[in-house]
């Protein structure tokens, strides 16, 4: 393995963010099956592995002063969400100006349903020697960590209220070891919705009410897929300067659950009744007593949250398919 270029000239190597336990350890096991595969395809790469949480962020910043423009993200979605918060926080490069690339081993992977990456080694490693590139939109995000506003950017796709919950719930079950793969989301999900309390919320939507009463969830993406397929924002364009915003207020969720759970699978949510869709360069939301918010899977803090739009903000790998479709 080369050592990473210690100068700020502009490398034409890509750098490959490796998070070990991605995919419950899948990071660590497969490297070097992965590797393999891109020494094989030619793609010249140096590596460097995280050790901690946030720590893909810490890399991503030193890889740009370091003059790498090229990162290849082996992990999932909360990597990917990492990988793409430092790139949006540091300001000596223009985040447009990397390429960022996925070779999944997570557990949802939801963000690269929405382009077509492939899921196997191979054909992943082919995309990134094919380089065929998509400038998507990203989301800045303020909320609040004991009533300090904090930010964070927006990669995929977005909750609060229930929808924290339930991706709390996932990833103390997944700490814990009880892995099912993708029903681990639906246990979180089934649980959650006999304990969660409604809340009163008011969203606006640039600068329009949009939503005032008690709300069960409300889901503010980018992309479409979350929650390892389900399909809660169906109708999102990744590089249109809009989030896609699905809100359900408080209803009666057993018989939701019983008749309607099938259509956040299969892109019919809207055909919910009470369920609306809303599109918006801004979204404000306020709550009172204050709620959850996750972002691409991280339990991140409480209302109120500000949401806004930086359109086409980074440079993504996708799949020839992809872009022959859009």
């Amino acid at each position: 393995m080369n050592t990473p270029t210690q100068n700020n000239e502009i490398s034409t190597r890509w750098l490959a963010i490796v998070n070990p336990v991605a995919g419950h350890g899948r990071g660590l096991r497969d490297w070097p099956a992965i590797s393999s595969h891109l020494f094989g395809a030619g793609v010249p790469f140096d590596a460097m592995f995280t050790e901690r949480k946030f720590h893909a962020t810490e890399i991503t910043v030193t890889a740009l002063n370091r003059g790498y423009r090229k990162i290849i993200i082996i992990g999932g979605d909360g990597t990917i969400h990492e990988t793409v918060h430092g790139l949006m926080l540091q300001s000596d490069v223009l985040p447009k100006e990397v390429l960022l690339s996925v070779v999944a081993v997570g557990t949802g992977n939801d963000w690269i349903r929405m382009f077509g990456i492939p899921t196997t080694y191979p054909e992943a490693v082919k995309a990134i020697v094919d380089e065929h590139s998509f400038l998507q939109d990203i989301g800045k995000v303020t909320y609040h960590e004991t009533r300090v506003p904090q930010t964070r950017y927006l990669a995929n796709v977005g909750g609060v209220a229930y929808d924290a919950e339930v991706c709390r719930g996932f990833n103390r079950l997944h700490q814990k070891g009880r892995y099912f793969g993708k029903w681990l989301y639906v246990i979180s999900a089934l649980k959650q919705a006999v304990l969660y309390k409604c809340k009163s919320v008011i969203i606006e939507a640039d600068g329009v009410k949009i939503f005032e009463g008690k709300l069960f969830t409300a889901t503010i993406a980018i992309n479409k897929y979350t929650g390892g397929g389900l399909s809660q924002t169906p109708l999102a364009v990744p590089d249109d300067g809009l989030f896609d915003i699905t809100i359900i207020p408080k209803m009666n969720r057993l018989m939701m659950f019983i008749r309607h759970w099938y259509r956040i699978y299969d892109d019919s949510i809207y055909k919910i009744p009470k369920v609306t869709h809303h599109r918006a360069e801004h979204i404000i939301i306020k709550a009172h007593p204050p709620i959850s918010l996750e972002l691409d899977g991280e339990i991140l803090g409480q209302s109120g949250f500000d949401f806004k739009i930086i359109e086409r903000a980074i440079k993504v790998v996708v799949s020839e398919k992809y872009l022959t479709e859009k």
